[in-house]
C-alpha cells in the first residue's frame, strides 16, 4: 500500500495529511523567521551607547560550516602545522611502512657467556707481550673454521648445532657462507686461551678463506698477522692452495706453525695400520718442508726452522671430533700418569718422533731395535700416540656399552648413561675430546712459535713502512710503544650487519686509540713529497674487539692489538694508514705499503669480467653506489666504466664474481641487475722487433722522437711484477740481474728509465739508447739544423717526464683493442728536442710519444695474449680418462698426473685458457658423476694463435673459429664491444713523413 503513494520517480502522490503539513509549515516558519532583536548597550568614552543586533538563528552556508577544530585550536599558536590537501603517496605503497631489519649476517643478539670476563680480556689485550696475532690459513675444506670452533667451544657457552643439526661454524657469519658451506670472507675472532702452564693469552685469530679465488683476503690478513697457523688435511696433503699460502707467508716473513688435521680419516676412512699412518704423516710433512726450502732459497731467507713435531711447531687434530694435541701435551700426560719417569718433558718430547724405538724389556729408548726381539718393535710415535688413539677409537665404535663404560672409567672419564646411548659419531666425538682434554697444547705452540707484537713490529715497519727509518715515530712503532703517537695500519673494511657502513679492521702499530678521538686518514696514494691530497680528517665513534658473530666495545685499545674502528670508513677506499691529528709532524709521516698493491698480479689477477646494468634505468645511481660499496668490501675487485658507458666488473674467477653480484643484488644496492656473459681481458704484445725505425713528430714540427719495440725477455715481466725490487731502492740489484740472467749490456741496464703502465711493477720497459755526442741524438730548435756533436743529453733529461707519461699512456691502452700492453721493451733511439721551452712542452711530447710507441708496436708483429688457468683436479683412478677428454675439448692439457700416497685418489694438474674455462667445473662433475673436484687459479699469460690483423680471415657467425683465426675473432669482438671500429686504423698512428719513408724503404727492398 505504501508503494502506491509514490510515483516512479519517488514523488509522494498519496492523500494529504493536514496536521503534519501544518506542523511542518509552522516549523519552517520558525526556522526562517527572524528572532526579535535584543538591544545590548555598552558604555563608551563619549557616553554614547553602541547598539549591537544579534540573531538567535541565521543561515550558514555549507562552505562556511565548521565541522572540526583548526590545527591552531588543537596544537596552539606556537606549533607550525602543514596540511597536505592532495595525496601524493602511490597506492602500491603502504601508509605506514613496516620496519625492515636488514640483517644479512648471523650475529649474536647478546654477547654470549664466556669462561672469562670481558673486562679481563680487554686488559690482557692491552699488554702487547700477552697478545698473539695469528692467521688461520690453508687449502679449501681442510678444516680451518672447524678447528677454530674447537677453541671457541672451550670458552663460549653457545648452542653448537643449528636447526638442521649441522655443526655451527661460528666464524662463517654471512648467509651465503652458511648456504654454500664455504668461507668467503676473512673473519677476525679474539679469544682468551690458556696454555699448558695455565697462563692466559689474548689470541687474535683471522679465519681466512681457503678458495684460491679469495686469495686477496689472504693477502690483507697476513699483512697484520705475526704468524700463520697452517691447517693441512693429512690425507690430501700439500695442495695448490697450501703452496700459495706458504709462499706468501714466507714473502711476508711470518712465523709458520702447522696443524695436521683430519687424523680421524686415517683410522675410519683409509683404515691404515698405525705404522702406515706414521709414514703417511711423514710424507705430508716432507712435502711441506721441501716447499718451504724451495721458497727460502728463492727469496734468500735465513733462519727459517723446519716444521717437525719435536720442534714444537706441529700439532695434530681432528676438528670434526673436537680434539687436538701436540707431542708436549702427550708427553706431559705420560709424566703425570707415570711420575717415576726420570726424563724431563723436553727430553721425552724429543724421543716421541722420528726413528726412535722403545724396548720394553730394557725400558730404554734406542735408535735401532735389536734383532733379538720376539715381536715387532714400532717407533715411539706409533707406540705411545697412534696405538692408544686407534684402540680408543676401536673401542667406541665396536665395543658394547658395558665394556665401553669400564674402559672410560679406567681412563678416569665418567659419562651419563644417556651419552652412552647416543649414535656412534657424537659418542666418538665426546669420548675422544674428553680424553684429549682442552687444546692447551695447540695454544702453547702458538705462544712459543709465534712472536708477540713487541718483537715482530720491527720487521713489519722495516718491510712495509715507506718512509725513512730515522724518524721518531718509526722508533715508537718498532718498539710497539703505547705511549707514542697513534698509528694504525688498516688493511680491509668489514661491512656492518646492515651493510650500510663499514668497520675498519686494523693493527695498532703505536699509541692508543679511544672513541671520540680525532684522527687523520692517509690514503694509499698519499705521499708527503708528491701527492699530499689523499688524506682526510675524521672522528672515531666506537672501537670494538672483534669476536666473530659479536663485537666487544671497549673504551681504549693499545699498540699490538687488532681493532675494529667505526666512523672513519667514508675516508677509506680499501686500506689506509691512520694517525692521530694531534701529531705535530704528521706532514712528514709516510704510509705503509698497501697490501692491495700486490693484488692484480699472480693468483689474484682479475681475469674474468662481466658488464652489468640495472633492470630499471632509473636505478642507475643505486647501482653505482652499490658498486662503490662492493669495491670497498672486496680487496681485489676492479670496477670501471668503458667508453661505451657500460659498467664492468673484474674478478679472479666465477665464484668471486658470483659473490660480488649476490652482495650487489641483496645487500649493497638491493636492486635487480642484468649481467652479460662472462668474458676475459686480453693483453697486447709483440712477437718480433720493429721492422723499421719508427718516428713521430710533434704537432709544431719542432720535436722528433724515434723508437723501436721488441719483446721483453721471457720471465723478466714476471720478475718485475712480483715486486721483488724497485728502481728507486734496488737499481743495482736489478742491473746485476738483467746482465747475468737476461744478457743485457751495461748501457741498456743503466739506460732503463721506467716500467709501465705502473712505474713500480709494470711488465713493460722504456730504455734510453741514445748516445751523447753521437749521431743518434740531436738537439736543435730547427729540425733541419745539423748537430755539432758536442752537446750533452741535458735537454732530453728535461723532457724525460713527458716521454715517460706518453709511454705509460701507450702501454695502458694498446693500439689493437685498448687493452694493456705486456712484455714489450721500447728503445728510444733518436730524439730531436727543441731548445725553446714552449716548443717542447708536455702537450706536444706526450701525444707524439704515444704515437711512436703505437707505430713501433704495429711494425713488430703485434699479437694478443690471453690468461691461462692452472687447474688442480682430484678424482679416483677410473675418472682420469674422462678428465683428459674434457680438457682436450677446451684447449687444455695435463702437465702432471700422480696418485696420492696411501689413498685411492689421483691428482691432475693442467692448463686451460680462461676463455674456455666457463662451465668447466659443471662439465667435470657431469662427466665423472660427481667424483672429481677441481680448483682453478690464474697462472700466466700466453700468446693466442693467429695474427689479429690478418684481414683475409673470414669470420662466420654462429660458427666456432679455427685455432688460427682465434686471435682475429677476439680482436674484432672486443673492438665491437668497446664501440671501436672493426679494424685497426694504422694510418692515424703514422705521420706523413714516416709513411713516405716507409714507402721509399719498401721500394728499395723491392729493387
Amino acid at each position: 500500500m505504501d508503494q502506491e503513494w509514490y510515483d516512479e520517480f519517488g514523488n509522494y502522490i498519496g492523500p494529504e495529511v493536514e496536521e503534519s503539513s501544518a506542523e511542518s509549515e509552522d516549523e519552517n516558519d520558525r526556522d526562517f523567521a527572524p528572532a526579535s532583536p535584543q538591544l545590548e548597550q555598552a558604555p563608551e568614552e563619549n557616553g554614547e551607547v553602541e547598539t549591537t543586533q544579534t540573531f538567535e538563528s541565521q543561515i550558514v552556508l555549507a562552505e562556511d560550516k565548521k565541522y572540526y577544530p583548526t590545527p591552531m585550536e588543537v596544537y596552539g599558536e606556537e606549533v607550525e602545522t602543514i596540511v597536505q590537501e592532495e595525496d601524493t603517496q602511490p597506492l602500491s605503497q603502504s601508509i605506514i611502512e613496516p620496519v625492515k631489519m636488514k640483517l644479512f649476517e648471523r650475529v649474536e643478539r647478546e654477547i654470549p657467556k664466556t669462561t672469562y670476563s670481558k673486562e679481563y680480556l680487554a686488559n690482557v689485550a692491552g699488554n702487547a707481550s700477552l697478545v698473539r696475532n695469528v692467521a688461520v690459513v690453508g687449502h679449501l675444506h681442510h678444516g680451518k673454521t672447524s678447528l677454530l670452533d674447537t677453541l671457541i667451544r672451550q670458552t663460549h657457552e653457545i648452542q653448537w648445532k643449528d636447526k638442521q643439526g649441522r655443526p655451527l661454524k661460528y666464524t662463517d657469519t654471512r648467509k651465503d657462507e652458511v648456504e654454500r658451506a664455504i668461507s668467503l670472507k676473512a673473519t677476525p675472532m679474539t679469544i682468551l686461551l690458556p696454555t699448558m702452564t695455565g697462563k692466559n693469552y689474548a689470541v687474535h685469530f683471522m679465519d681466512v678463506p681457503g678458495h684460491v679465488n679469495f686469495f686477496d683476503e689472504v693477502v690483507t690478513s697476513l699483512r697484520i698477522a705475526d704468524g700463520i697457523l697452517l691447517v693441512v688435511d693429512v690425507v690430501e696433503g700439500l695442495m695448490s692452495g697450501t703452496e700459495l699460502v706458504l709462499k706468501h707467508a714466507l714473502m711476508e716473513g711470518l712465523a709458520i706453525t702447522l696443524v695436521l688435521n683430519k687424523m680421524d680419516r686415517l683410522i675410519l676412512e683409509l683404515r691404515l695400520p698405525p705404522s702406515d699412518a706414521y709414514f703417511k704423516i711423514l710424507h705430508t710433512l716432507d712435502d711441506i718442508n721441501s716447499t718451504i726450502r724451495k721458497y727460502v732459497e728463492q727469496f734468500r731467507l735465513e733462519n727459517f726452522p723446519i716444521l717437525s713435531p719435536e720442534r714444537g711447531n706441529v700439532a695434530f687434530a681432528s676438528a670434526l671430533q673436537g680434539w687436538s694435541f701436540t707431542l708436549a701435551q702427550f708427553a706431559n700426560h705420560y709424566l703425570m700418569e707415570y711420575p717415576e719417569c726420570p726424563l724431563p718433558l723436553e727430553a721425552l718430547v724429543s724421543r716421541l718422533w722420528g726413528d726412535i724405538y722403545y724396548e720394553k724389556e730394557n725400558r730404554k729408548f734406542v735408535n735401532q731395535p735389536s734383532s733379538s726381539q720376539d715381536e715387532e718393535v714400532f717407533r715411539t710415535f706409533v707406540s705411545f700416540i697412534l696405538e692408544p688413539l686407534y684402540k680408543l677409537t676401536s673401542a667406541v665404535v665396536s665395543c658394547k656399552v658395558e665394556d665401553l663404560k669400564k674402559i672410560m672409567q679406567s681412563l678416569g672419564l665418567h659419562f651419563k648413561n644417556k651419552e652412552y646411548m647416543s649414535d656412534v659419531k657424537p659418542l666418538l666425538q665426546h669420548c675422544l675430546s674428553s680424553f684429549m682434554g682442552p687444546s692447551t697444547g695447540l695454544v702453547s705452540m702458538l705462544v712459543d712459535c709465534i712472536p708477540s707484537p713487541l718483537y715482530s713490529s720491527k720487521h713489519k715497519v722495516q718491510s712495509f713502512y715507506t718512509g725513512p727509518m730515522d724518524s721518531e715515530v718509526v722508533e715508537y712503532m718498532m718498539n710497539c710503544d703505547s705511549q707514542g703517537p697513534l698509528v694504525v695500519l688498516v688493511t680491509k673494511l668489514i661491512p656492518n650487519p646492515s651493510f650500510e657502513r663499514f668497520y675498519a679492521l686494523g693493527r695498532i702499530m703505536s699509541g692508543r686509540i679511544q672513541p671520540g678521538q680525532k684522527v687523520r686518514i692517509l690514503g694509499d696514494n698519499y705521499d708527503p713529497e708528491f701527492d699530499d691530497e689523499d688524506q682526510a680528517e675524521d672522528r672515531v665513534s666506537h672501537i670494538y674487539i672483534p669476536g666473530g658473530r659479536y663485537k666487544l666495545e671497549v673504551t681504549a685499545a693499545y699498540a699490538g692489538s687488532w681493532i675494529l674502528i667505526e666512523g672513519i670508513d667514508d675516508s677509506i677506499f680499501k686500506s689506509a694508514t691512520v694517525i692521530t691529528s694531534e701529531y705535530e709532524s704528521w706532514k712528514d709521516m709516510h704510509i705503509f705499503q698497501p697490501a692491495t698493491s700486490i693484488l692484480g698480479t699472480g693468483v689474484s689477477c682479475p681475469v674474468v669480467r662481466v658488464a652489468i646494468e640495472p633492470l630499471r634505468p632509473s636505478e642507475l645511481p643505486k647501482m653505482v653506489d652499490g658498486l662503490r660499496k662492493c669495491n670497498k668490501s672486496y680487496p681485489a675487485l676492479q670496477t670501471k666504466v668503458e667508453e661505451s658507458g657500460e659498467h664492468v666488473i673484474l674478478g679472479t674467477g666465477e665464484l668471486y664474481l658470483d659473490c660480488v653480484l649476490y652482495d650487489l643484488r641483496t645487500t649493497f644496492a638491493e636492486i635487480e641487475v642484468k649481467v652479460s656473459d662472462p668474458s676475459v681481458p686480453f693483453c697486447e704484445t709483440v712477437s718480433d722487433t720493429s721492422s723499421i725505425k719508427c718516428f713521430a713528430e710533434t704537432s709544431n714540427k719542432k720535436n722528433k722522437i724515434t723508437m723501436i719495440a721488441e719483446p721483453l725477455e721471457s720471465g723478466l715481466a714476471e720478475e718485475i711484477e712480483s715486486g721483488s725490487f724497485s728502481l728507486d731502492n734496488n737499481r743495482e740489484r736489478f742491473e746485476k740481474m738483467v746482465r747475468e740472467q737476461y744478457d743485457w749490456d751495461i748501457l741498456a741496464a743503466r739506460g732503463l728509465w721506467t716500467f709501465g703502465p705502473s712505474s713500480l711493477n709494470g711488465p713493460n720497459a722504456l730504455l734510453d739508447d741514445t748516445l751523447p755526442g753521437g749521431d743518434t741524438v740531436s738537439y736543435s730548435l730547427n729540425p733541419n739544423q745539423s748537430f755539432d756533436g758536442k752537446q750533452d743529453k741535458s735537454l732530453l733529461y728535461q723532457v724525460r717526464d713527458s716521454i715517460i707519461q706518453g709511454f705509460q699512456w701507450a702501454v695502458r691502452e694498446g693500439p689493437l683493442c685498448d687493452e694493456p700492453v705486456r712484455g714489450v721493451k721500447f728503445r728510444l733511439l733518436h730524439a730531436l728536442i727543441a731548445n725553446d721551452l714552449v716548443a717542447r712542452n708536455p702537450a706536444q711530447l706526450i701525444p707524439a710519444t704515444r704515437r711512436v710507441c703505437y707505430s713501433s708496436m704495429l711494425t713488430a708483429s703485434p699479437r694478443l695474449m690471453e690468461p691461462i688457468y692452472s687447474v688442480e683436479i682430484i678424482c679416483p683412478a677410473d675418472c682420469v680418462a674422462a678428465v683428459y677428454t674434457l680438457l682436450a675439448r677446451r684447449r687444455g692439457h695435463v702437465t702432471e698426473d700422480a696418485p696420492k700416497p696411501a689413498s685411492p685418489l689421483f691428482t691432475l694438474k693442467a692448463f686451460i685458457p680462461v676463455l674456455d674455462s666457463f662451465g668447466f667445473e659443471v662439465d667435470l662433475r657431469t662427466f665423472t658423476q660427481g667424483q672429481a673436484f677441481c680448483l682453478s687459479m690464474f697462472d700466466h699469460w700466453e700468446m693466442m694463435p693467429g695474427d689479429p690483423l690478418d684481414q683475409n680471415i673470414i669470420l662466420k657467425p654462429l660458427e666456432p673459429s679455427p685455432a688460427s683465426a682465434l686471435a682475429r675473432e677476439c680482436l674484432v669482438k672486443t673492438r665491437r664491444r668497446k664501440g671501436l671500429s672493426e679494424d685497426v686504423s694504422i694510418v692515424k698512428y703514422f705521420d706523413d713523413p714516416w709513411l713516405l719513408e716507409l714507402v721509399r724503404t719498401q721500394l728499395e727492398n723491392t729493387d
